[in-house]
């Protein structure tokens, strides 16, 4: 099994088939994976798989790291479209995220005052008073939705804390639209279960929800590396379109990568 570990904290910038020019950050060690999630489909591996005893890059380290490449690409180009917190597990863990947030913006302000800061999240630790206002600020608050059934997400999704999808979907309306809901629809089996989200059994539910919540975007994806669980297989590019076409009817924004 290949897997991708991104560099710290900075990396890119590398062409985000959603995102555009993406320069990438990475509040994780750059030789493990730290998440609160343990995602089946996850690039970068199994967390048990990855353990590291590496510290985190401290607020001081990134601001530095970011600054530099953004000078560099100031002046060499490309210009970045995004400025996105991903990398090697959960970015909104780190202790000092919503002081890294505001140094970001601080930076993007001076150095390339077009892009917007994504933050790509499990949406785990919104509650969070700090982690709440911080995504509040950015231009992309991108929080992960991959279904509405819990069971379901403790099997694919599996959070390694304690984790209430009733709270977090609350906090995702507390947002009053300005977020992104992403969701992963992928076939396959686990554990000899299934995990098939695209049929109405799961979809209908979920567009329920994502009505209550109101995002003012909708991202649906699915695989597109190779996954630590081998068993797992592409949602098709017709079972896509017709989730999109659902949400479209419902006047919802929806971007879909295949």
């Amino acid at each position: 099994m290949s897997t991708i570990l991104f560099p710290a904290p900075i990396f890119g910038p590398v062409h985000s088939r959603r995102l555009g020019v993406s320069l990438g950050v990475n509040l994780l060690p750059a030789n493990g994976k730290l998440c609160s999630f343990d995602c089946i489909y996850c690039e970068c591996g199994y967390n048990k798989d990855f353990k590291t005893k590496t510290p985190l890059p401290t607020r001081e380290e990134v601001y530095h790291a970011l600054e530099t490449k953004l000078k560099d690409m100031q002046i060499n180009g490309p210009v970045p479209d995004v400025i996105t917190f991903a990398g090697n597990g959960e970015p909104t863990i780190h202790p000092h995220f919503a002081e890294i947030i505001d140094d970001t913006l601080a930076l993007r302000n001076i150095y390339c005052p077009k892009a917007k800061v994504s933050v790509l999240s499990n949406a785990a630790h919104i509650c969070k008073p700090k982690v709440f206002e911080a995504l509040n600020k950015v231009d992309n608050n991108i929080l992960k939705l991959d279904t509405i059934d819990e069971g379901y997400i403790r099997l694919v999704d599996r959070p390694v804390a304690c984790y209430s999808l009733e709270k977090v979907i609350e906090c995702m309306k507390a947002f009053k639209g300005n977020c992104v809901i992403q969701t992963m629809f992928l076939k396959g089996k686990h554990d000899n279960m299934d995990v098939d989200n695209t049929s109405d059994k799961y979809v209908l539910p979920w567009i329920e929800t994502i009505k209550e919540i109101a995002p003012r975007q909708v991202m649906i994806y699915t695989i597109e590396r190779e996954t630590p669980n081998q068993n797992l297989q592409k949602a098709t590019r017709e079972e896509l379109d017709r989730i999109a076409d659902l949400l479209t009817k419902e006047g919802i924004s929806v971007s879909v990568s295949y």
